[in-house]
């Protein structure tokens, strides 16, 4: 698999994991763990286990297959997600992509804390709820939502994002309880972490 403008890694097509369990907790547990959260982040959280967790792993952060998540989008930019698998400096990546080009430019990573610039929250719904069914890729607007959620750098979101959250978390099976305990840690920590550069300005707002 190539990625003009990502030219490392032995890059796959790694759509088919969002489905498997474990997948969620790998991907959104760590920001759930802010110093002065009352509960401890589990996988249960997300309707899965440590067993779970533990398994897919292994997959996620294979050092011979990078998996790649792609969102592309109807008419503007669209994203792409790539678990970097480098010996020593694992992490994950994110890039965008832009209507009418093939080159995909890195804006941000997430190696522990996030770096890089991010969206606003009505980028990221812009960009979850307009999929290209004519390309392959993350085509569920839940889904997309949380695959793309690690991007908010957005200290002021609506009153409904809670309820959006809550409602994606629980189409990809966390139970109904707990969605609204990791929806609350989640955007606690999206909307509180301090930004690397002062100067933070969305990627799109030049498009």
């Amino acid at each position: 698999m190539l990625i003009k403008g990502y030219d490392v890694g032995p890059l796959v097509p790694g759509e088919s994991l969002l489905d498997r369990p474990g997948f969620w907790s790998n991907y959104l547990l760590e920001m759930c763990s802010d110093g002065g959260c009352a509960e401890r982040p589990a996988p249960e959280w997300f309707g899965e286990d440590g067993a779970d967790v533990d398994a897919l792993s292994e997959v996620l952060f294979d050092p011979e297959r990078w998996p790649v998540f792609r969102a592309p989008a109807e008419g503007g930019p669209g994203a792409v997600v790539i678990y970097r698998n480098l010996d020593g400096d694992y992490g994950i990546d994110y890039l965008l992509t832009h209507p009418g080009t093939s080159y995909a430019e890195q804006v941000a990573s997430r190696d522990g804390d996030f770096s890089g610039t991010g969206l606003t929250w009505r980028e990221l719904i812009r960009m979850a709820d307009s999929p290209s069914l004519a390309d392959d890729g993350v085509q569920d607007t839940a889904t997309r939502f949380l695959l793309l959620l690690p991007l908010l750098t957005d200290s002021e979101v609506p009153e409904t994002a809670s309820a959006r959250l809550v409602a994606a978390l629980a189409v990809v099976g966390a139970p109904q309880d707990t969605a609204s305990i990791a929806a609350e840690h989640l955007l606690t920590h999206l909307t509180r972490r301090p930004l690397h550069d002062p100067a933070w300005a969305s990627p799109l707002s030049n498009s």
